[in-house]
C-alpha cells in the first residue's frame, strides 16, 4: 500500500469487524477491484465509495460529493488513481438507465507516495472522524449500525492488512 493510500480499506474492515452485519449493507474492499467497481453502481441504488482524496486541505480534512458534483469538477486534478479512476467510472455508467446514486467520501492523507504498510499518524489520528462520516451518510438512507461489541481498533486493522494470515477451513 501507498501508506495512507489505504485507508479506505481500513474503514471498510474496520466497520466490518466492530458493526453487526446490516441486511441492507454490503461492505466492498474495491481498492482492487478497478473498472469491476461498475457493476455495483448499477446492481445497487445507492453507492458509496470511501477513499484518499486530493482536495487542498489540512490532514485529515472529508469532504463528500455525489456523481454529479464529481463530474463537474472534471477540470480538477485528480491526483490519485482512485479518484481518475472512480470518475471515468462514473462518466461511463452515467450513460447507462440503471446507474445508482454514488456518493464519494474522501479524507485528505498526509503521504500517499511512500510504499510503507500502515498510516502516518496524523491520518490515522482522523480515522474516528472518517467512521462517524460514513456512519452518518449510512443513517442518512435508513442504516444504523450497531456495535457487535468487539473492540477492533485501527493498528489491529492496519496489522492484518500488513501482515495477512491464511486460514483453512476443512
Amino acid at each position: 500500500m501507498f501508506h495512507d493510500e489505504g485507508l479506505g480499506a481500513y474503514l471498510a474492515k474496520y466497520i466490518e469487524l466492530n458493526y453487526k452485519p446490516h441486511p441492507k449493507l454490503t461492505i466492498v474492499e474495491g481498492g482492487t477491484l478497478g473498472f469491476t467497481l461498475m457493476t455495483y453502481y448499477q446492481e445497487y441504488d445507492k453507492v458509496i465509495i470511501v477513499g484518499t482524496g486530493s482536495k487542498e486541505g489540512k490532514v485529515g480534512a472529508i469532504s463528500s460529493e455525489n456523481a454529479q458534483e464529481i463530474i463537474s469538477n472534471e477540470n480538477t486534478t485528480k491526483k490519485t488513481a482512485n479518484e481518475v479512476e472512480i470518475t471515468m467510472m462514473i462518466e461511463i455508467c452515467s450513460f447507462h438507465e440503471n446507474m445508482g446514486e454514488v456518493q464519494l467520501i474522501t479524507m485528505t492523507p498526509k503521504d500517499i507516495i511512500e510504499v510503507k504498510n500502515g498510516m502516518t499518524s496524523e491520518a490515522l489520528a482522523k480515522m474516528p472522524d472518517l467512521v462517524d462520516t460514513t456512519l452518518r451518510e449510512l443513517e442518512n438512507l435508513g442504516i444504523v449500525l450497531e456495535r457487535n461489541g468487539v473492540d477492533v481498533g485501527f493498528d489491529e486493522v492496519i496489522e492484518g492488512f500488513a501482515n495477512p494470515r491464511v486460514s483453512h477451513s476443512f
